[in-house]
């Protein structure tokens, strides 16, 4: 066998595949340069939900940026972030932007190309899914019908409760628990999420960035509740229906809470 052939025959064996895909992405929209006021309001939003934001790849949207940035303040805001843990990816912003992003080694995405999740009064930032352990777990009861599942996927039922520290994923349906969620569990979904009890702990719904997700629950008593990547903490949750039925759902950027 010639040295010719025998590359020809290892190149028939494929080291890698190249796939698109959509993905979401938390989006940090810049709108001051004050680095000591970002990194006070960054902390807050990280001690609210912690395992949130650990290492969440985040985009710097620089759209609403009315004054010039220099290099030296994006490379403080950017290390601000990767000190909560955070890892920043890629710059969002018009071609004028692109040597200040190779300047700090970042990608430029045009306005336009990524999926936001970020940060306002309906945080927007969802964490990749990681890996589910076995667990049991909850759902709502609902008055207005929730969008189907992915068609021939079942969906996901827990018949026990869900402790603290478990996590589990329904992936590509529904996630259905018919008892409570305890405080420090997670409830992941790439549907709808049904609670018939208690939901103390966090649930993120549409994590594959499904906007029609809604989550339900017979008492919203939730650490964070997330729908395609929209957020609201605890602290924003308490404002409205809590320990009440309530129906979640995405309208726009905003979440729609509603009563059952």
């Amino acid at each position: 066998m010639t040295a010719e052939t025998h590359s020809d025959k290892l190149d028939n064996d494929l080291a890698f595949n190249l796939k698109g895909g959509m993905l979401t992405m938390t989006v940090i929209e810049l709108i001051r340069q004050e680095p000591e006021r970002f990194a006070r309001q960054l902390a807050e939003k990280v001690r609210q939900a912690p395992n949130f934001f650990k290492d969440t790849p985040v985009v710097f949207s620089l759209d609403k940026l009315s004054d010039k940035l220099d290099a030296s303040t994006l490379s403080e805001l950017l290390q601000i972030c990767r000190d909560s843990g955070m890892q920043p990816m890629a710059l969002r912003g018009n071609e004028s932007f692109r040597p200040l992003a190779q300047h700090c080694g970042l990608v430029l995405m045009l306005p336009g190309r990524v999926r936001d999740k970020s940060g306002d009064g309906e945080r927007r930032a969802s964490p990749p899914p990681k890996k589910p352990e076995p667990a049991r777990h909850e759902a709502p009861a609902a008055t207005a019908p929730a969008p189907a599942a992915a068609e021939g996927m079942p969906s996901k039922v827990i018949t026990q409760p869900v402790r603290s520290g478990q996590q589990v994923y329904a992936r590509g349906g529904d996630l259905v628990v018919l008892a409570s969620v305890s405080p420090g569990s997670e409830l992941l979904a790439d549907g709808n999420i049904h609670v018939y009890g208690p939901l103390r702990g966090r649930a993120l719904a549409g994590v594959r960035g499904n906007t029609e997700a809604r989550i339900f629950c017979q008492s919203l008593e939730a650490e964070l509740v997330s729908i395609a990547g929209q957020y609201k903490v605890a602290e924003d949750l308490r404002r409205h229906l809590w320990k009440e039925s309530t129906q979640i759902s995405l309208d726009g950027d905003s979440l729609k809470i509603v009563p059952l």
